[in-house]
């Protein structure tokens, strides 16, 4: 990342690749309209009915003792951080120690006297795919105050198939570079066609590289996984902060353990109980009042390169831009990595993410529109995706698409389908809506039948949980926290009136204040409260 704030790692259907971001809001909000929750198109409408995700027995089967009982070899792996790696079944369904999996687990102790310590805070940044370990490496000396980390252990343990948890692998270098490329708004048959066989190649790389653990990094699978943790770090119950994809993985927890929750918060939340199609439609609305707010903080600069006349036109600009770059991308620096048009919605995307990275949103969209020169858009399209200068990409980038398709059947299969749904798309989002309604089609072309489904997490019987939604999210709209706040029996809903995605972690002293004295003294805020 480019800027010294926590990465929060967030579901995004667009491309099948990874949005990363860090959320950020240093302002209240500056429009001088009205806008509710409402406005992402999205917490009006009505909620499929999910089964019932069933807690998993109390008790401990017999076969799964040994994992539970294990004991932990913690190493220095720099600074004041600990390393150790934690043995897990590969089927929790048919546990066979020959097909054990190791996950990599990373800590830093509480800083405080042994009397003090609270146990351990488990951290997960979300995406799906994303580090957990790197996150809390990265992250543990400012996300907290002291008085946090000088009581509780953090910890981040990457899920399976992520980070250094023996991760999913797929094509890179030139192959990922033009996958990257592919016109993701397909305006014939033939370019629609292009494009699924894209994510077809794509998706047979993962298959190819990575085997047969491609059908057992389910969410489930890895909350199951994170309950060996918390037993083998000797809490009787999990303490933990979930971000994004991370919330999902928390609700999931609860709704199999509920009498081991202990403090769980979830910020920037996931409605389970939705399915793909819907929760991809909804975030296009997410991304579209996350760049009307952009517009309009845009327009108060005189050389805003979208206009000062508003979002409605900053939208048809945008669109405009698009539209030029797909008929002749723009140089960039890198002669084999034109900027398209694909590439260009990417960075647009990116810089979505959080209010801090507007003024480079606007310094590239000048660059590219103005002067020709698509390398400031290239360079957060290599942000998001998590291109590195030598042409690897990031674990996330294929953790995504793997974990995602793994949970929840495709939203469309087959670019029929897609066009069919295109217009509900553009509703909800006119800027972003045929970019999201295509990605769609990447389950489609996954080659592991998906073992999940859209549930309902009541998670009977757990303490108080603490979900925050952000109103103007753009990945994870104040809807999806609305409804999973609402399904959660033990869930208190804490709401950010702000901009970026997630709200714990600097942006809203309120909001943290809150959620500090749920974890240091079990003070549960009260259900409804507004920050901002």
């Amino acid at each position: 990342m480019r800027k010294p704030r926590h990465a929060v790692l967030a579901l995004c259907a667009a491309t099948a690749l990874l949005l990363a971001g860090c959320s950020s809001n240093d302002r209240p909000d500056e429009r001088g309209d009205d806008r509710t929750p409402s406005d992402d198109g999205s917490d009006s409408r009505a909620v499929p009915d999910a089964p019932v995700l069933e807690p998993l027995p109390e008790e401990i089967p017999d076969d799964l003792l040994p994992y539970y009982e294990q004991e932990l070899s913690w190493s220095n792996c720099g600074g004041w951080f600990e390393c150790a790696t934690l043995t897990v079944p590969l089927d929790y369904e048919a546990v066979d120690s020959a097909d054990d999996i190791e996950l990599h687990v990373t800590r830093a102790k509480a800083t405080g006297p042994d009397s003090d310590r609270m146990g351990s805070l488990l951290l997960n940044p979300g995406g799906p795919g994303a580090s957990a370990a790197d996150f809390v490496q990265g992250a543990a000396d400012y996300l907290f105050p002291s008085e946090v980390t000088s009581r509780y252990d953090i910890v981040g343990v990457d899920p399976r198939g992520t980070g250094g948890s023996e991760p999913v692998t797929c094509q890179s270098g030139d192959p990922m570079d033009a996958y990257t490329m592919l016109d993701r708004t397909p305006d014939s048959d033939a370019e629609a066609e292009d494009l699924f066989a894209g994510m077809q190649d794509f998706a047979a790389s993962c298959a190819e590289q990575t085997g047969e653990l491609l059908e057992h990094i389910s969410t489930i699978e890895s909350a199951r996984d994170m309950d060996v943790l918390r037993a083998v770090l000797g809490d009787e119950k999990l303490t933990y902060l979930g971000y994004s994809y991370g919330t999902k993985l928390g609700a999931v927890y609860a709704g199999l353990f509920p009498q081991r929750v202990g403090r769980l918060v979830l910020d920037g939340a996931i409605d389970p109980r939705l399915p793909t199609i819907d929760t991809d439609r909804e975030q296009a609305g997410g991304f579209e009042t996350a760049f009307r707010s952009f517009a309009e903080d845009c327009a108060t600069y005189s050389d805003c390169p979208l206009g000062t006349e508003g979002a409605d036109a900053a939208s048809d600009a945008l669109l405009d831009f698009f539209a030029r770059v797909d008929a002749e991308p723009l140089p960039s620096g890198d002669p084999d990595r034109p900027l398209t048009e694909s590439l260009a919605t990417t960075g647009v995307s990116d810089a979505l993410y959080t209010t801090a990275y507007w003024p480079d949103l606007r310094t590239a969209l000048t660059m590219a529109i103005e002067e020709h020169d698509g390398s400031g858009l290239l360079a957060l399209a290599d942000d998001y995706n998590e291109r590195e200068t030598d042409g690897t990409y990031g674990t996330t980038t294929y953790a995504f698409p793997a974990i995602s398709c793994l949970d929840s059947p495709a939203g469309n299969d087959s670019p029929d389908e897609v066009d069919g749904a295109l217009a509900a798309y553009e509703e909800s989002s006119p800027t972003f809506g045929r970019d999201f309604a295509w990605a769609t089609l990447m389950c489609a072309a996954w080659p592991v039948e998906p073992s999940g489904e859209p549930v309902t997490i009541p998670a009977s019987g757990a303490a108080d949980i603490v979900v925050v939604g952000t109103l103007r999210d753009p990945a994870t709209p104040y809807a999806w926290a609305e409804g999973l706040a609402e399904q959660l029996e033990s869930a208190v809903l804490l709401t950010f009136d702000g901009d970026g995605h997630t709200a714990y972690g600097g942006n809203s002293s309120c909001i943290d204040d809150a959620v500090n004295a749920y974890f240091l003294q079990g003070i549960t805020p009260e259900d409804g409260t507004t920050c901002s």
